[in-house]
């Protein structure tokens, strides 16, 4: 990210060259945050940009695809050429990520592409 960019802890993106940047609107709302339900490649990105744990707290959290399974955060980023174009035209494959999720309790999460465990928060 350029040095003059700056994402709050909302999740908002601000240009910083402007001395009054911090009352201006944000460039983009929403840019790095995480939403439980992705409904755009907007909302996709933001939610990979916020990264696979949750704040406050650090829960780890994976992706969901319509056809319900699950992706670790690695394979989300990975395979977005897939994906994106898969919300874009909401279709029904299984690369359309529809949501985001906590894994609190399930030890034997794993990614349904890579096969890797997806961390649980209390399980462990």
């Amino acid at each position: 990210m350029l040095s003059h960019l700056f994402a709050s802890s909302d999740g908002d993106l601000y240009d910083t060259r402007n001395p009054a940047w911090s009352r201006l609107a944000p460039l983009r709302a929403g840019f790095k945050r995480h939403y439980a339900e992705i409904r755009s490649n907007a909302n996709f990105k933001a939610t990979l940009r916020a990264g696979a744990y949750a704040w406050p707290g650090g829960y780890p959290l994976y992706f969901i695809t319509s056809d319900g399974a699950a992706l670790c955060f690695a394979c989300g980023r990975k395979e977005a050429k897939y994906i994106m174009p898969a919300i874009a035209a909401r279709d029904g494959s299984g690369w359309r990520v529809i949501a985001c999720d906590t894994n609190l309790e399930d030890p034997t999460l794993d990614c349904d592409h890579c096969s890797k465990r997806i961390d649980s928060a209390y399980a462990d």
